[in-house]
C-alpha cells in the first residue's frame, strides 16, 4: 500500500516584505525562468500545477504590493495563507530589521496563536553581495519558532528560486514545529507519544524490539519498499554509535527508534518522519484523523454488524502477543499493556461481568473475543476506532478497518429464506424488579449465586455475551437486561431476535409484569418468546394473574415456563441459553421440544432428516412412489375402459 500523504486541494503561499526587495521579480523569474526586463508593481496571482511540484500539491502564489493594496487586503491574504515568505534584500539592512520590527509582529497579530502559519525568510539579491546574511538571520530564527528556514536566492541569476517554493511547500506539508524543539534539541512530547504508539503497533511479537522482519515490514508499510540487509545493518550501526541501549538483541529498541527520527529531523529530513506519522493516521497536530479512526461504513436498516474472519485472526494475534504467561487469560497488567496504544482505557470494570473470566476474575480468550463482538454489534463506530488504535488496516494492509466489518443482510430476508448467516443473536431479558434477570445474565457466564453476590453495584453490567453451539455451529448469544419500565419500552428494548420473560415463582406478583409486556408488545410479533420461571429451587406460589403461567403459555401457544435457578455452589446449567440461540436462529420453526443438547429422539431425527444425502434419497423415493402410483392409476383406468366397451357391445360392432 502506498504511503499516506496529507491531502490538500490547494496550498496558498503569500510573499510579504518591504517594497523594492524583489518579491514580484521572484515570482516572474519562477514562471518565465528568466529575469524580467520590466517588473510591474505587483505580479498576478498564479497557480503552479500539482504535477510539477515535488509534493504533488497545487500551489497558489500571491504577491503583495504596498503601492497597490491596502492594509485590509494584506490582512485578508495573511489570514488565508498556508505559508508566508518574508522577503528581504541581503544588501539592505533596513529590510532585514523590518523582518522583526514589523512583519513578524504583524503576521502574529493576524493569526491564531494555536495554529501559527509557518514562515520562510527569503534573502533576495544575493548576486549583489559577496557575503551571506545568515549570521544576522540565525539569531532571528532562534528567537521565533514559527520560522521554518531561511533561503538566500537571486531573482536575476535564478539562484534557489525553485528551492524557495519547494521549502514553502515543505514547511506546510512537513512542518518541524509539531515534531521538534530546537532549543532543547529533542522531540516534542506529542511526537514521542505518537512514535511510541507506532513502535508498539509495529512490534508484532511485543518483545520491545523491532527485529529485522519487523523493521522490513515497517519500511514496506511506510515507504512501499523493503530495506536491503546491508542497509538494515547500517541503520543499526548508526544507532549503536550514538546510543548505548538503542540496539538490543540485534533489534531496534524504542529509544533507538526515537533517536533515528530525531536524527532525520536534525538533518532536515523531517518529511521522513511525517510520512511515517501520516501512514499511521496522524494529522498536522499529531492527532489521529477522523477519516482514519471512523471510516465510512454503510449500515442499512434492520441489519447488524459483525467482525469477519480476518478481524478475529487479527484480534487473536493481539491477544497472543500480550498474554505473556500463556494462561489464555489477560491479567490486569496485560490488559493495561494491550491498551497502551489507546489514548484512554476503553474497558471498565463492568467488562469482567459482561464476558467470561477465569477463577481469578481475569478475562479469558473467549471473553476477550466476546467483548469485541459485543462492541461491534452495539456500536460499530467504537469498534472501528479501537481497531484503528491497534493498527488493523496497517498490519493487514487494508484501505481502512472497515474491511474488518461484515454488515449482515436484512432480517426480513432471513425470515423469507428461512435461514441466516449471522453469528450474533440478541436476546432481550424482561421482567419485574427482583425477578432474577441479573442472575440469569451472570449464570450465562458460569457464575453461581455465590459468585454473583461478590459483584459491586457500580461494576454490574446490563449485558452478558458468550458462545453457544447450535447443531455444531458456534454462535454468540448476547443477553440484554431491560430495565422494568412498562410505561416506556424503546425500540432498542424491543429490537432483538428472541425475548426472555422472567418471573420469580416465589413472588405472587411477579408474573403479572411478564403477561402485560407480552400482550402489549409481543403478542403479534414474529419474535420468539420464552417464559423463564426463575428461582425454581424455591417454593412455587400462586400468581395473582388471572391465568397461571402454564395456562397463559398454553393459551398463547408458547413453550411451557422453563424452570431456572442459580445454586450457591454448582455452576449454572446452560441448556436454556442454547435453546434461546436455536430459537433466534430459526424463528420461523415451531420447535417441538426445548432440548438444549439437541440429542433427544426428536432432535436426532430432525438432524438426520436435514442431511443432504437423505434429502436426495427422499426425493428419489418420492419419484419412485409417484411413478408407481401413476402406473397403478393408468392400469385401473385402462381396465375400466375395456370393461365398459365390452358391456356396450362397441367392441363387437367394431370387429
Amino acid at each position: 500500500m502506498k504511503p499516506t500523504k496529507l491531502i490538500r486541494k490547494m496550498l496558498k503561499t503569500v510573499l510579504d516584505g518591504c517594497s523594492k526587495v524583489g518579491k514580484t521579480s521572484l515570482i516572474m523569474s519562477l514562471v518565465s525562468e528568466e529575469f524580467p526586463d520590466e517588473v510591474p508593481l505587483r505580479a498576478e496571482e498564479i497557480t503552479i500545477p500539482a504535477d510539477v511540484t515535488p509534493e504533488r500539491v497545487p500551489t497558489h502564489i500571491v504577491d503583495y504590493s504596498e503601492a497597490e493594496q491596502s492594509d485590509e487586503q494584506l490582512y485578508q491574504e495573511i489570514s488565508k495563507a498556508n505559508v508566508i515568505c518574508i522577503v528581504y534584500s541581503v544588501n539592505n539592512k533596513k529590510s532585514i530589521e523590518k523582518v522583526t520590527s514589523h512583519w513578524i509582529p504583524l503576521i502574529n497579530d493576524r493569526t491564531d496563536k494555536d495554529s501559527r502559519v509557518p514562515l520562510i525568510l527569503v534573502g533576495n539579491k544575493s548576486d549583489l553581495v559577496e557575503h551571506s546574511s545568515m549570521e544576522t538571520i540565525l539569531p532571528i530564527m532562534n528567537q521565533y519558532q514559527d520560522i521554518e528556514t531561511c533561503v538566500e536566492c537571486s531573482a536575476k541569476n535564478l539562484k534557489n528560486i525553485s528551492e524557495l517554493f519547494y521549502y514553502a511547500q515543505k514547511a506546510v506539508l512537513h512542518p518541524t514545529g509539531p515534531l521538534y524543539c530546537p532549543e532543547q534539541k529533542e522531540l516534542k512530547p506529542s511526537c514521542i507519544k505518537s512514535l511510541t504508539r507506532i513502535f508498539k503497533v509495529s512490534d508484532l511479537d511485543n518483545d520491545g524490539i523491532l527485529n529485522d522482519n519487523e523493521l522490513n515490514f515497517f519500511q514496506r508499510t511506510c515507504f512501499n519498499t523493503p530495506l536491503a540487509p546491508q542497509a538494515l545493518e547500517d541503520v543499526k550501526n548508526v544507532v549503536r554509535r550514538n546510543m548505548a541501549d538503542g540496539v538490543k538483541d540485534n533489534g531496534l529498541s524504542l529509544k533507538g527508534f526515537l533517536f533515528l527520527h530525531t536524527l532525520f529531523i536534525q538533518r532536515g529530513r523531517h518529511e521522513t518522519t511525517w510520512t511515517v506519522l501520516r501512514r499511521f493516521g496522524y494529522d498536522d497536530d499529531l492527532e489521529l484523523t477522523q477519516e482514519y479512526l471512523f471510516p465510512m461504513i454503510k449500515m442499512p436498516p434492520d441489519c447488524t454488524t459483525e467482525l469477519n474472519h480476518n478481524a478475529y485472526l487479527f484480534l487473536q494475534s493481539v491477544f497472543d502477543k500480550h498474554d505473556k504467561d500463556r494462561d489464555c487469560a489477560l491479567s490486569p497488567d496485560e490488559v493495561k499493556d494491550l491498551f497502551k496504544v489507546f489514548p484512554y482505557m476503553p474497558w471498565g470494570p463492568d467488562v469482567n461481568h459482561t464476558v467470561c473470566t477465569n477463577e481469578q476474575g481475569w478475562i479469558t480468550y473467549q471473553g476477550y473475543l466476546s467483548q469485541w463482538t459485543l462492541t461491534t454489534y452495539l456500536d460499530v463506530q467504537r469498534s472501528l476506532e479501537y481497531l484503528g488504535y491497534l493498527g488493523y488496516s496497517i498490519i493487514y494492509e487494508q484501505e481502512s478497518q472497515a474491511a474488518a466489518i461484515t454488515v449482515t443482510r436484512n432480517k426480513r430476508i432471513d425470515l423469507q429464506k428461512k435461514q441466516t448467516q449471522r453469528s450474533v443473536f440478541r436476546c432481550n431479558v424482561l421482567g419485574g424488579r427482583g425477578s432474577g434477570k441479573s442472575a440469569f445474565l451472570q449464570a450465562f457466564l458460569g457464575k453461581n449465586l455465590q459468585g454473583q453476590r461478590r459483584i459491586r453495584e457500580d461494576h454490574k453490567s446490563f449485558y452478558a455475551i458468550s458462545t453457544t453451539y447450535v447443531y455444531g455451529q458456534e454462535k454468540y448469544l448476547l443477553l440484554h437486561e431491560v430495565m422494568p419500565d412498562f410505561d416506556f419500552l424503546s425500540e432498542a428494548d424491543l429490537a432483538c431476535d428472541v425475548v426472555c420473560l422472567v418471573y420469580d415463582i416465589n413472588n405472587p406478583g411477579s408474573f403479572e409484569y411478564c403477561a402485560k409486556v407480552y400482550k402489549q408488545y409481543f403478542i403479534d410479533s414474529k419474535t420468539p418468546c420464552v417464559v423463564i420461571a426463575a428461582k425454581s429451587d424455591l417454593h412455587e406460589v400462586r400468581q395473582h394473574h388471572s391465568l397461571s403461567p402454564h395456562e397463559f403459555c398454553r393459551k398463547h401457544k408458547l413453550h411451557p415456563p422453563q424452570p431456572f435457578t442459580c445454586s450457591m455452589a454448582e455452576a449454572p446449567n446452560k441448556d436454556i441459553y442454547t435453546r434461546l440461540t436455536t430459537m433466534a436462529m430459526y424463528p420461523h420453526s415451531r420447535l417441538r421440544c426445548m432440548c438444549a443438547s439437541n440429542r433427544c429422539t426428536y432432535c436426532l431425527c430432525q438432524n438426520l432428516l436435514k442431511l443432504e444425502l437423505l434429502r436426495s434419497i427422499k426425493a428419489q423415493l418420492r419419484r419412485v412412489l409417484f411413478n408407481r402410483f401413476i402406473r397403478r392409476i393408468s392400469s385401473s383406468v385402462l381396465t375400466g375402459a375395456l370393461s365398459f366397451l365390452s358391456c356396450s357391445g362397441y367392441a363387437n360392432c367394431k370387429s
